[in-house]
C-alpha cells in the first residue's frame, strides 16, 4: 500500500472524542494547529502522547468534515499505523499477489462478504477444490516496553465486545467445514512476538484460546512501514498461553 501523496509531519497536541485530534503543523509563516481525524477506536496507549511526532495525510475528499487523517507516530524506534483501516487494505493487497504462503493457494479473493449475524468478514478466500477461507483481519499497535512482556505486540488495547463476537462467529463458520482463520496484523516494526493482552480484556483472551481449541486458524504477521507505504512484512511467533 502507497501512500497517495507524501505525508505531512507534525506535532500532537492531543487526541479527543476517540476520533480528533489536534496536531501542530508547520504553515508559510509559522507553525499552525489542525484538526486531524484519528481512524482508530482503541485505547491507543502509548502512541497518542502529547508533544508526539506524528504524520498525516491530506484528505482530498470534497465531502470530508476535515483535511488532515491522523496515519502514523514516531516512537523512536519504529514508525506505527494507528490508522486501522489500513490493515484491511495492506492484507488484501498481500492475499491478491498470494504473499501470504499460508493463504497462497487461493486464487479467488473476495472483500467485505456477508456472514454471521449481521457481520461481514474482511475477506473470503476460494478455490477449486479447497474449502472457503473465512478471514478476519485485526490491526495490532500495542506494545509495552515497561510491561511484563517489554517486546510483544498484544491485543486488544483496550475492551472489544466486537472482537470476541467475531471470533465466535469464526467458530460456527468451522462448523460448516469451511476454514476460519484471525488474522493479526502487527502495524509496527519493533515487536518479537504476538500474545493476547489478558489483563487488557480477559474476556477475549479467553475467547481466542477457545477460538484455537474449536479449530480457528491464528497467523500473525508484522508490518513494514514508511511514510511512502506499507506492505506486509514477516509472521511473528505466537505466544497465546
Amino acid at each position: 500500500m502507497q501512500y497517495p501523496e507524501a505525508l505531512t509531519r507534525g506535532r500532537l497536541i492531543r487526541r479527543y472524542k476517540r476520533f480528533l485530534s489536534d496536531v501542530e503543523i508547520a504553515g508559510p509563516d509559522g507553525p499552525v494547529e489542525a484538526v486531524a481525524h484519528c481512524a482508530n477506536p482503541g485505547s491507543m496507549m502509548g502512541l497518542a502522547e502529547p508533544g508526539a511526532t506524528v504524520w498525516l495525510l491530506p484528505n482530498r475528499n470534497p465531502t470530508a468534515k476535515l483535511d488532515w487523517r491522523w496515519e502514523l507516530t514516531d516512537v523512536g524506534d519504529s514508525l506505527v499505523c494507528i490508522n486501522t483501516s489500513r490493515a484491511n487494505t495492506v492484507v488484501g493487497e498481500a492475499l491478491t499477489a498470494g504473499d501470504i504462503p499460508d493463504l497462497a493457494a487461493y486464487s479467488k479473493v473476495r472483500p467485505e462478504v456477508k456472514y454471521g449475524t449481521s457481520s461481514r468478514i474482511d475477506f473470503l478466500l476460494e478455490e477449486e477444490g479447497l474449502p472457503p477461507a473465512y478471514v478476519e483481519v485485526k490491526s495490532v499497535t500495542l506494545r509495552r516496553p515497561d510491561g511484563g512482556d517489554p517486546n510483544a505486540a498484544e491485543f486488544p488495547d483496550s475492551v472489544t465486545k466486537r472482537g470476541a463476537k467475531h471470533l465466535e462467529e469464526l467458530i460456527e463458520v468451522g462448523k460448516t467445514g469451511a476454514r476460519p482463520v484471525m488474522f493479526f496484523l502487527v502495524q509496527r516494526g519493533d515487536c518479537t512476538h504476538f500474545r493476547p493482552a489478558s489483563d487488557i480484556d480477559p474476556a477475549y483472551a479467553a475467547s481466542l484460546q477457545k477460538a484455537v481449541l474449536d479449530g480457528v486458524e491464528v497467523l500473525c504477521h508484522t508490518a513494514r512501514i514508511s511514510t511512502e507505504g506499507i506492505v506486509l512484512g514477516p509472521p511473528l511467533p505466537l505466544h497465546l498461553d
